[in-house]
């Protein structure tokens, strides 16, 4: 499948799943939070946070056994736990996850998820030029 194409499918497909989680019970697709509040909650009302994040991690495992996978460096794994990491404790200081602000905060036309996008991204970009990514 060409890159492209991939790519145009992928952004459709979580564009797609955003919305129907708004539309269907009027909430954010923000993963740090739906994470954070399937962890701590314990009632009922929980149900559906352990079947979105159970569905991304069932989805991403399905997929990866039917695409080829790209190599990544030896190191890649501490890597990634790393950044995860770092993610994790940035989307808790910034109150939204590169998912929540990204996705569905411009998709609502936010003010306060496009600053925090373009943060994210000036970021990324840092430390991109700073590390040479994964190389």
């Amino acid at each position: 499948m060409h890159p492209y194409l991939s790519a145009a499918l992928g952004g459709t497909l979580i564009g797609l799943a955003s919305w129907l989680l708004l539309a269907g019970l009027g909430r954010v697709a923000g993963i740090s939070g739906i994470t954070c509040s399937a962890l701590r909650e314990t009632d009922r009302s929980t149900w559906w946070r352990w079947a979105f994040l159970l569905g991304l991690i069932l989805g991403g495992a399905l997929f990866a056994q039917w695409l080829p996978a790209p190599e990544l460096p030896a190191r890649a794994p501490l890597l990634i736990v790393a950044a995860g990491l770092l993610v994790g404790f940035g989307s808790v200081r910034g109150s939204g996850c590169t998912s929540g602000h990204g996705v569905c905060g411009l998709g609502r036309r936010s003010l306060r998820s496009l600053v925090a996008v373009l943060t994210f991204m000036a970021s990324a970009f840092v430390t991109v030029f700073l590390t040479g990514g994964l190389q």
